[in-house]
């Protein structure tokens, strides 16, 4: 398995592989690059390279780094990733129905079924596309401005992010087993066969690339934003340190003590010599005046706010 680097020449990458050209025109990287190196080439067009050569050498090789990887650029995929969803809906998609509409006779009654399959097939891709364009990509420009939307993450997307396939198989099927041809037609749906699976092949690439490597780097977003939200969370609980004290009861504050020491509600009501729904409705209160809802975030709140030492702290 050869992986490409920053080094090599990049007309070696095409000629060993001539099936990313479709992943040059993604990125953005016009031809006419003489003997520039992937590296020289990308610099000049202003796509990363190393995000480029990790989508190549996937795509190439089936290799990924594994783990978080901080140094993928989101926006470069995001770049490549919607040029993709253009270059399939506006270019490949229409091209193919053109080559069925002309590889099939007009007058054969199993036309229209064809046409309808693809059609079938196609809108199955465009709301797809279009769900990732209107939601997901949204969401991760948010994420790159350092904002976090609680009613939605990548695991949602990585859950519905379903098979489009099945049309595809059925349509090809279909034309091999059923369709009857003549000399003239044969070529032509052979010709059209051919670039269907072709684009079979690249759009299970696109849905890789999504997977492998587009998924895991907004994980790793989503971490990076979490993680700054709750150092300007600490910030703000150290800066507002009377305000929140004054919305507490002192009853309020004993059962904050007692949850950060590990205490379970009946242990609470017996030292605090309350009942269990008592203790439960002061910690509903807690929670709404605060708007902190886990003891790790209660714990936080109460070592900067002087309720307890750390050393009573419960880890």
């Amino acid at each position: 398995m050869k992986l490409y680097e920053a080094n090599d020449e990049m007309i070696s990458l095409i000629r060993d592989n001539y099936n990313v050209l479709q992943a040059l025109g993604a990125f953005g990287i016009n031809l006419g690059f003489g003997d520039k190196t992937v590296s020289e080439v990308c610099e000049e067009q202003n796509v990363d390279t190393y995000t480029f050569l990790m989508v190549v050498n996937y795509i190439i090789n089936g290799y990924r780094h594994q783990g978080p990887d901080e140094s993928i650029s989101v926006p470069t995929l995001m770049r490549y990733l919607r040029a993709s969803h253009e270059y399939f809906l506006g270019f490949q998609l229409p091209f193919i129905r053109k080559e069925l509409e002309d590889a099939l006779s007009e007058d054969s009654k199993m036309r229209q079924l064809i046409l309808q399959i693809y059609d079938d097939y196609s809108r199955s891709i465009l709301q797809h596309m279009k769900y990732e364009e209107k939601t997901l990509f949204p969401y991760v420009e948010a994420l790159l401005n350092g904002e976090k939307k609680d009613d939605y993450n990548i695991e949602t997307f990585s859950e519905h992010h379903g098979d489009t396939m099945s049309k595809l198989l059925e349509l090809k099927s279909i034309i091999i087993k059923y369709f009857p041809s003549n000399e003239l037609t044969n070529n032509k749906l052979t010709a059209t066969l051919y670039d269907i699976y072709n684009n079979e092949e690249w759009l299970q690439l696109h849905s890789n690339v999504e997977d492998e490597i587009f998924t895991p780097a907004i994980r790793n977003l989503e971490r990076l934003v979490e993680n700054d939200d709750v150092t300007v969370k600490i910030s703000n609980m150290i800066g507002t340190t009377s305000e929140a004290q004054q919305t507490l009861s002192e009853r309020e504050k004993d059962v904050i003590r007692c949850l950060v020491q590990g205490l379970s509600n009946k242990e609470i009501a017996d030292r605090l010599f309350i009942s269990i729904n008592t203790v439960m409705t002061h910690r509903r209160n807690i929670a709404r005046k605060l708007d902190i809802h886990s003891t790790a975030g209660l714990t936080i709140f109460a070592i900067v706010n002087n309720l307890i030492d750390i050393s009573n702290v419960k880890l």
